[in-house]
């Protein structure tokens, strides 16, 4: 190890100690240094990115996860924090992507990484208040959209009753009918926005709750991975259901499933809440 590289590293476990003891100008300082000896080493800026967002410097955050990952295209990190500081600055879409990201490259490095749950939980959090956001604007314009149609029909109604010489109970009976179709409508239309129940197949049989990284048994049931994986190794190596023997090798991502969700959630983004 070079000298500037040494001084670097020693740099960094200054950082990390400091972090550890919450004082993060400090660590900043260290990073910094340890950035200027080295610039090229992704861990240099995602460690400093960290303690930006301690302080909610979230502009710092974006800027130091943006040079890591120029460096390295596999941060894990630099993605989650890039995404969350995007966040920060209401840019939900772009914040998604990066969240998106981060979660394919903790899952493919290792699924049991405890940051796979967080960037999971913040990823669902942003998605949902993405739907929202959308949900909002929809109705809004829907219910614009309904109140004009109203007017409209009850105007031209008005204007057809007019023309008409002797009873009207017909034209009256019509227009209720065609009112109540539109009406019809209009509902049909918000339906997507209105929260319902997730079906059990997309659902971890154990935690009951709606599955990311879903793995079937070879007794067929499916499960949330780190849910079974947690299960078989604080309870026993078993499946839960069937109780028939179950090892960690046995364990198939279920793709199926995995495509039925994503293609739930995207139809339904309240699911995410």
């Amino acid at each position: 190890m070079l000298p500037a590289e040494a001084a670097a590293e020693k740099l960094r476990q200054d950082g990390n100690a400091y972090f550890k003891k919450e004082k993060y100008n400090a660590a900043i300082d260290a990073y910094t240094e340890a950035i200027t000896l080295c610039p090229n080493v992704a861990v240099y800026w995602t460690n400093r990115a960290i303690c930006h967002r301690k302080r909610n410097e979230w502009t710092r955050v974006e800027e130091d996860c943006r040079r890591a990952i120029e460096l390295d295209h596999g941060s894990v990190k630099a993605y989650y924090l890039l995404g969350l500081s995007l966040l920060e600055k209401q840019e939900f879409s772009e914040g998604v992507k990066e969240l998106e990201k981060a979660l394919d490259l903790g899952r493919g490095a290792n699924p049991e990484l405890y940051m796979v749950d967080k960037i999971w939980e913040s990823l669902a959090k942003a998605k949902h208040m993405k739907w929202e956001l959308e949900s909002v604007k929809r109705s809004w314009e829907l219910q614009m959209l309904r109140d004009a149609c109203e007017t409209a029909f009850e105007v031209k109604h008005a204007i057809d009753i007019s023309q008409i010489e002797g009873p009207i109970d017909e034209a009256v009976k019509s227009y209720s009918e065609q009112f109540a179709a539109l009406d019809r409508v209009f509902d049909k239309a918000a339906e997507d926005d209105i929260p319902t129940e997730v079906p059990d197949y997309l659902c971890c049989r154990i935690s009951l709750d709606i599955l990311r990284d879903p793995v079937i048994t070879p007794s067929g049931f499916t499960y949330e991975r780190a849910v079974i994986l947690e299960h078989l190794q604080k309870v026993g190596y078993f499946d839960p259901i069937t109780r028939e023997p179950l090892d960690p090798s046995q364990l198939i991502s279920n793709f199926a499933i995995k495509e039925a969700v994503e293609a739930f959630l995207a139809k339904n983004g309240w699911a995410y809440g």
